[in-house]
């Protein structure tokens, strides 16, 4: 049987990078998959269903809780049940703080931070009689911090707050952590266009590389299989080696 049988799973963020990864590997192991993005998710339902799994495609911007709303209603009347989330919106924002508009951090925290707390509720709110997963995306920048890229950080940070204190109050049934990427390989860090110099910087961490969507996407089966049952609570990372904590 494999590792996710008839497990009922949302991946956010789920239309490119690490949420299509995470989509794509949760749905080869078994798990049925909602797949929301502010972007049409629709080409990573076509690889899982291509592959043989199951998936669904939903629109939802989740700094906008009526549409968090209207799409918890519809995995409740699609799926029936929700045994593990994977949130992976997510957007950057790079720019020095003194350049840096009120508008523009508050973005950012809307859709990092009050996005983690919109879904992660609803999400735990579907979870509480049968106990479930939740998975959030942090970042190694939580802990490193990084100049020209506050807004990222702090509302980065807040997810991490969110981590332990969600573990804290759902458990021990509702196991809550988070997956700290380093630099990832994905359309958000945009490599190709980078500086030498800030390119220098990314790839100055033991490992010497950027890492790849689907390493994170192993991590997130992991946290979503009965092999992490004694993990909560956790920011973990997979980053190359950019923190040691």
């Amino acid at each position: 049987m494999k590792l996710l049988a008839g497990k009922a799973v949302l991946v956010t963020g789920a239309a490119r990078g690490i949420g299509g990864a995470c989509a794509v590997a949760l749905a080869d192991v078994g798990a049925r998959v909602v797949c929301a993005d502010i972007d049409s998710p629709q080409s990573t339902v076509e690889a899982i269903t291509i592959s043989g799994g199951e998936a669904l495609a939903i629109a939802c911007d989740v700094s906008d809780e009526g549409m968090v709303t209207a799409l918890f209603d519809q995995i409740r009347e699609q799926a029936g049940s929700l045994d593990v989330l994977v949130h992976c919106a997510g957007v950057m924002h790079k720019k020095p703080l003194l350049e840096t508009e009120t508008a523009e951090f508050q973005h950012v925290l809307d859709v990092n931070l009050t996005g983690t707390f919109l879904v992660g509720r609803e999400a735990i709110r579907m979870m509480q009689s049968r106990g479930g997963r939740v998975i959030l995306i942090a970042s190694d920048l939580s802990y490193l911090g990084r100049e020209t890229c506050s807004a990222y950080v702090a509302s980065k940070h807040g997810v991490l707050g969110l981590t332990r204190s969600w573990a804290r109050e759902f458990s021990p049934d509702i196991l809550v952590n988070a997956i700290c990427p380093g630099p990832i390989d994905t359309p958000m860090l945009d490599a190709d266009n980078m500086s030498p110099q800030w390119r220098e910087l990314e790839l100055g961490i033991p490992l010497k590389r950027f890492g790849q969507p689907g390493e994170i996407a192993e991590m997130a089966v992991f946290l979503a299989s009965d092999k992490a049952r004694y993990i909560t609570g956790q920011g973990i990372g997979v980053n190359g080696g950019s923190v040691m904590p």
